[in-house]
């Protein structure tokens, strides 16, 4: 992997609608056991694609659509991502890094976060992922609701496994088979894992205790707190397995232009 100075796209304002842009944190820290053996050498972060990490590709979005600052929060193999991004001049950036000693679920990481970052909103997401994806345009539809948190989301089709039957209310032991099918395909709603928080969801999550992003939306429903999704149509991968990340090494040079384009000025 190269360790040039990534290419530096044209910046735009670090503020948004006259208020600065949420703080950024990427979600650095898991194992990606689902990649072994590739994970047991590096942590999922610093998988190539290309001449690039998949992590490389985040920051300098990031960057492109005006963030002059992000947090990584690391665990499996951080002494590798702190050796590989450093401080963040490469991105022209600065990044700083908080840790977790023993895994701590998709979103309890965050409860590490100083106590100045978590007195304002804050974007987060998985160092997994790659999108074509605005994480200002996210910002603003937030702002927008009102809600205390808001997930990026998209529609999958997602395939099951077994043959599903459809039954009708029976009389006796037995229920009459109305449909069946093999394997089908489910289109679904799906979470990007992409985030943005306000303070007062971030309350939500107490520190050293593990917490996944699932958890913490049912207390914030339970709650009587508004959760918005923000629905995707664009380019999206969880590099999650190895189908996937053959996927986005495949892609990504076709798709260099339109991962790595600068974000607009906003109107």
């Amino acid at each position: 992997m190269s360790t040039d100075v990534v290419d530096q796209a044209p910046r735009v304002p670090n503020t948004l609608n006259g208020k600065p842009l949420p703080a950024s944190v990427i979600l650095a820290g898991g194992k990606g056991t689902r990649l072994a053996p590739f994970t047991s050498v590096l942590p999922k972060p610093l998988m190539p694609l290309g001449d690039r990490p998949i992590l490389d590709v985040l920051l300098q979005q990031l960057h492109g659509q005006g963030w002059d600052d992000a947090t990584l929060a690391v665990g499996h193999m951080a002494d590798l991502i702190r050796a590989y991004c450093g401080s963040g001049e490469r991105y022209d950036m600065n990044v700083d890094y908080i840790s977790e000693d023993s895994p701590l679920g998709t979103c309890g990481p965050l409860a590490n976060l100083p106590a100045d970052i978590r007195a304002g909103r804050v974007i987060a997401m998985n160092g997994d992922l790659l999108t074509t994806l605005r994480f200002r345009d996210l910002v603003a539809a937030h702002d927008e609701s009102g809600a205390v948190m808001t997930i990026a989301v998209i529609r999958r089709p997602i395939k099951v496994e077994f043959g599903v039957l459809d039954l009708s209310p029976g009389l006796g032991a037995t229920q009459e088979i109305t449909r069946y099918r093999e394997k089908p395909e489910l289109d679904s709603t799906v979470s990007m894992g992409v985030y943005v928080f306000e303070p007062e969801a971030l309350e939500y999550i107490t520190p050293g205790q593990p917490m996944d992003v699932p958890q913490l939306i049912n207390l914030l429903l339970e709650d009587g707190k508004k959760v918005s999704g923000y629905p995707f149509d664009g380019y999206w991968l969880d590099i999650g397995r190895h189908s996937d990340y053959q996927r986005a090494m495949d892609e990504f040079e076709r798709m260099r232009d339109q991962l790595l384009a600068p974000a607009q000025v906003d109107a």
